[in-house]
């Protein structure tokens, strides 16, 4: 059968709407972060425990006391982690996504309610919205929009819209033919029965619908972390980046505790604005004694919002709103060339990537900048800093390694010279390896290492280069699978097999600290698949050196030996995960000269 080239096809498609349409993106764009921005900001201006109270009337007005006092303590947990910041953002793109979800779904389930034409329309559509893996839809999502909250919402709206369509449909279908049928003998316009009728016995099953879509919003945050989308979904990703089993289940919990919430509250008002939901609590309440009464006592409207309103007066009487917004600089006087100019800079999680990347956040905090350092894909990185959205970063490995990145996007970035090299990929086995030296050697011994070479990133230059290049030309393809997963998860694993001396072959580069943790022997290449060596490049976005020339040219004088990098990486190693920037000032005091040379 023919190849049918449905993938070039869709390439094509998504470059002419990217070229047909870009102000049409542009202006979405910009009407969704305006929209993220506004509720991030109220929702950040609290004193997070003041927050966490109004959050906690809330709940005791829709649930009862108990609801209450375990929503103060989940939020509170949330903020003694460090992750409040985190999870307002988090539910800042939940409520944005809902909000443009609902205004979408709502109107198309009640037309498909009305047309059964439409309903059959819609069904295949909505079948083919929801079974397409979520993740698939940041593909596109990163050309149009960019790196960053956007495509993370986008991708947020198309995969939860579906529920709220069909719960909104069967809602009004489920509605009793013979209430429409009276409502219609008496004269009453199709719009009336719809708003006086339908829609107000629909609502439990609308509720639950809009239940749905916060769920599913929330099943997105991980997956939007991946794009920059920040939040706790960024938390989780880092954390799997790092394997940093702590942050993984400190962002997860805090998640756990935000889709609680939330699902309560949301099931709780569907049941206060339906009249069944309404009749059924009196009910309740009036069957309640003794302690359940006190459980299940809840305020009325209006005594609960008078509460969030003390509440709120009582923070700003202590000064606690509008501290989020405000801006502090370790910079004074002279030093403070920034000024609070912001800028941003994205890294893989590679060490050297992450040693420079702090290292860079540091002495530009120190001169009075704002600086945002964002963990991203590779391929995420590249579109990022084509789009604008990422200003520098300092990883890139050229010519080779990333030359297919390069080569796409090449035209729209500036290459401000590479601060270290030569650089060398290879595949390192442990040294009690003896009869492993070469790539060839691998040929035949699939077994010992159970036919598998753990690699990094899929998304790095060295795994493309392995897997179409390397494995084939040593005859290895068939014998060898190579694991996808991430440096740390290689170093991991490596660390695992070394401790038990099993035997192990894992993609590596030079300069690593682990050649200095462990004796590892480099295989050697004889037909030169792997190239010469890099450099490790400083990439920037067109026209950020006109925009920041004294930082660009920081940039470009910027050179380290292999002593200091390798330096720079032990000493995060030893600082453990989430010290990277106290490891970077311990290793400045030590190396004073990297610091006076920015003049």
């Amino acid at each position: 059968m023919p190849r049918l080239h449905l993938g070039a096809w869709v390439d094509s498609a998504v470059d002419f709407l990217q070229l047909h349409l870009s102000w049409l993106f542009d202006a979405v764009s910009t009407g969704v972060t305006g929209l993220y921005d506004g509720i991030e900001t109220v929702l950040s201006a609290p004193s997070p425990l003041l927050f966490a109270g109004i959050l906690a009337v809330a709940a005791w007005w829709l649930r009862g006391l108990l609801a209450a006092l375990l929503a103060f303590a989940g939020f509170a947990l949330v903020d003694s982690v460090g992750l409040w910041q985190d999870a307002m953002s988090t539910l800042s793109l939940v409520l944005v996504a809902t909000l443009v979800t609902l205004a979408f779904a709502v109107p198309t389930g009640i037309w498909a309610a009305r047309s059964d034409r439409v309903s059959a329309a819609l069904r295949p559509v909505l079948d083919f919205m929801q079974t397409m893996p979520a993740m698939v839809y940041l593909i596109p999502g990163i050309i149009f929009f960019g790196v960053g909250v956007v495509p993370g919402i986008i991708a947020t709206i198309i995969f939860s819209l579906p529920p709220g369509v069909r719960m909104t449909e069967l809602g009004i279908r489920q509605v009793d033919a013979e209430l429409v049928e009276a409502a219609d003998a008496f004269g009453t316009t199709p719009r009336d029965t719809l708003v006086r009728v339908q829609l107000p016995l629909a609502l439990p099953t609308i509720m639950a619908g809009i239940n749905q879509v916060i769920m599913l919003g929330l099943s997105m945050v991980v997956i939007a972390g991946m794009v920059g989308g920040g939040g706790l979904g960024g938390a989780v990703y880092r954390a799997i980046g790092s394997v940093d089993i702590g942050l993984g289940f400190e962002a997860g919990i805090s998640i756990v505790i935000l889709a609680m919430y939330l699902d309560r509250m949301t099931g709780a008002l569907g049941r206060q604005v339906s009249p069944l939901g309404r009749r059924s609590l009196a009910k309740a309440r009036s069957a309640a004694t003794g302690v359940t009464r006190l459980w299940n006592h809840r305020p009325q409207p209006v005594h609960a919002i008078a509460g969030a309103v003390v509440l709120a007066l009582v923070a700003g009487g202590l000064g606690a709103f509008g501290g989020a917004g405000q801006v502090s600089t370790s910079a004074a006087g002279a030093d403070n060339v920034g000024k609070g100019h912001k800028v941003s800079i994205g890294y893989i999680p590679w060490d050297e990537g992450i040693a420079s990347t702090f290292l860079w956040k540091e002495l530009l905090e120190r001169r009075g900048y704002r600086v945002d350092a964002r963990q991203l894909e590779l391929g995420a990185l590249f579109t990022g800093l084509a789009g604008g959205q990422v200003d520098f970063q300092t990883d890139a490995w050229l010519p080779v390694t990333q030359a297919e990145y390069w080569k796409k996007y090449g035209d729209r970035l500036d290459d401000l010279g590479a601060w270290y090299g030569p650089t060398s990929i290879e595949l390192a086995v442990p040294s009690y390896m003896k009869d492993v030296k070469s790539l060839a050697d691998l040929k035949g011994k699939g077994g010992e290492f159970k036919g598998r070479i753990i690699g990094i990133e899929p998304s790095a230059g060295a795994m493309g280069i392995l897997k179409d290049k390397l494995l084939p030309e040593y005859g290895l393809d068939g014998e060898y699978k190579v694991v996808d997963g991430s440096t740390p998860g290689m170093l991991a694993e490596l660390k695992r097999a070394y401790e038990k001396q099993e035997p192990v072959v894992t993609v590596l580069w030079s300069p690593h600290w682990a050649y200095a943790s462990y004796d590892l022997r480099k295989l050697e290449d004889p037909k030169g698949v792997w190239g010469k060596g890099d450099g490790i490049h400083t990439v920037t976005r067109q026209g950020f050196a006109a925009d920041e020339p004294r930082v660009a040219e920081w940039l470009r004088s910027f050179k380290l030996t292999e002593e200091q990098l390798t330096g720079l990486e032990a000493k995060i190693q030893e600082a453990g995960k989430g010290k990277e920037q106290q490891a970077v000032r311990a290793w400045l005091a030590e190396n004073p000269e990297v610091e006076k040379k920015l003049v």
